[in-house]
C-alpha cells in the first residue's frame, strides 16, 4: 500500500515536456522559470480578484508572457530541421493571449471610462 506522502514514483512534468536536467543548477533553472514564474503570475491573478488595477496589471503580464513564449516557438521553428510551431501548447498560448489581451483591455477602457469624453470640458475635470 502506497503512502499519501511518498513521492518516489511521482510523475514528472520533465518527462511529459522532455527535458532532462543533469546538473544541481539545472533544477535551480527549472525552478526559477518554471515554479518561481507560475507563482507569481497566480499571485498576482489572485490579488487581482481583489483590486481592478492590480487585475488590469497581471492580465498584461499574462498577455505579455505568453505571447513571448508563443513567438519564441515560432522562431524557433524558423531554423531548419527544428520541429513545427503548431501544436497543442502553441494553439494555448495563444488564445491564453488573445484571452488576457482582452480582458486587460476590457479593464482598462471599456469597464473604467475616461470622465469625460467632451474635448471642451478637459480643463474642467
Amino acid at each position: 500500500m502506497k503512502d499519501a506522502l511518498d513521492l518516489s514514483e511521482m510523475p514528472s512534468y520533465m518527462n511529459a515536456v522532455g527535458l532532462m536536467v543533469t546538473s544541481e543548477i539545472g533544477y535551480s533553472e527549472v525552478a526559477g522559470l518554471y515554479g518561481g514564474i507560475n507563482m507569481v503570475v497566480g499571485l498576482l491573478c489572485f490579488l487581482g480578484l481583489f483590486s481592478r488595477g492590480i487585475a488590469a496589471y497581471a492580465f498584461s503580464l499574462l498577455a505579455f508572457l505568453t505571447l513571448s513564449i508563443a513567438l519564441g516557438r515560432f522562431l524557433f521553428a524558423l531554423i531548419p530541421s527544428t520541429p513545427t510551431y503548431l501544436n497543442a501548447f502553441f494553439i494555448f498560448e495563444i488564445t491564453t493571449f488573445i484571452l488576457s489581451l482582452s480582458c486587460y483591455l476590457y479593464l482598462r477602457f471599456l469597464y473604467n471610462p475616461r470622465k469625460s469624453a467632451n474635448i471642451e470640458n478637459v480643463a474642467g475635470d
